[in-house]
């Protein structure tokens, strides 16, 4: 089983940054997809960016041009850097990570922005 490892949510002001990192337990695994998931309370879970591991990069249309998602195939761990974060952005932040058409995830973290 793949067990992840996630840090860097928190409170944050509008306007304000945030990085997130996963770590996934399993480097014997090829993760050619990872990527994070946000739920919003009381809303469905929503896709807000995923990277491949030849680095191509989605994001959702809300988060463009102010969060980055990047990885580290070596360390099996993937970054999203959050900037202007806007209070709409409050979510707990899932983690995920594909292999062989199955996805792997995070236990989440919170993500609060104070307007």
């Amino acid at each position: 089983q793949v067990q992840f490892v996630e840090s860097g949510g928190g409170l944050v002001q509008a306007g304000g940054s945030l990085r997130l990192s996963c770590a996934a337990s399993k480097t014997d695994f090829t993760f050619n997809v990872m990527g994070w998931h946000r739920q919003a309370s009381g809303k469905q879970r929503e896709s807000v960016a995923d990277i491949s591991s030849g680095g191509y990069t989605n994001y959702a249309d809300s988060v463009k041009g102010r969060f980055t998602i990047s990885r580290d195939s070596a360390k099996n761990t993937v970054y999203l850097q959050m900037n202007a974060l806007k209070p709409e952005d409050t979510a707990v932040y899932y983690c995920f990570a594909r292999s062989l058409a199955k996805n792997y995830w995070g236990q989440g973290t919170q993500v609060t922005v104070a307007s």
